[in-house]
């Protein structure tokens, strides 16, 4: 059964997913509580699991990283140690930003984030194609982002008190 949060801890999860510079004192002001009892229900919710990291979102235009592509990865025998394989693989590469085993008639979608079409090409050339473990990759340039975030539908969440 998951654990259970309550209405104040929603909106601090809110909070800091959309804002994880924050101080606790500003997060603590906003949801009307001081700063030890908010400090506290973060440090519960962080040993409880629901808070995995804090991290700073990057512009990938800014950094020169203009090109994207979704691709979607079949692997040529998709059994138990080819996929523990293939994602072990996919970890060591920083092109790649995620990676979702999927159903259908592909085994994985990946997203990679590098600088323009020929730097995707020896990606896929060098390291996808480039490893047996994968027979077949269709790839889908990505043209135009409509929504990006890391923000959880929280209004969602069923156990909130």
């Amino acid at each position: 059964m998951a654990q259970e949060i309550d209405s104040v801890d929603a909106k601090i999860l809110d909070i800091i997913q959309r804002d994880a510079g924050l101080s606790v004192a500003e997060i603590a002001d906003r949801v009307g509580l001081s700063s030890s009892p908010c400090w506290r229900r973060i440090k519960r919710m962080e040993e409880a699991g629901f808070i995995r990291g804090r991290v700073t979102i990057l512009d990938n235009f800014a950094l020169g990283l203009n090109f994207e592509v979704i691709a979607s990865v079949k692997l040529a025998l998709p059994n138990r140690e080819n996929l523990q394989a293939f994602e072990d693989m996919v970890l060591a590469w920083p092109e790649v930003t995620e990676v979702m085993t999927v159903t259908g008639q592909v085994d994985y979608m990946i997203h990679v984030v590098t600088t323009d079409m020929h730097a995707y090409d020896n990606f896929l050339r060098d390291k996808l194609l480039g490893s047996a473990l994968v027979s077949d990759v269709q790839s889908r340039i990505v043209i135009r982002v409509a929504k990006r975030t890391t923000a959880l539908p929280l209004d969602l969440v069923e156990n909130v008190k």
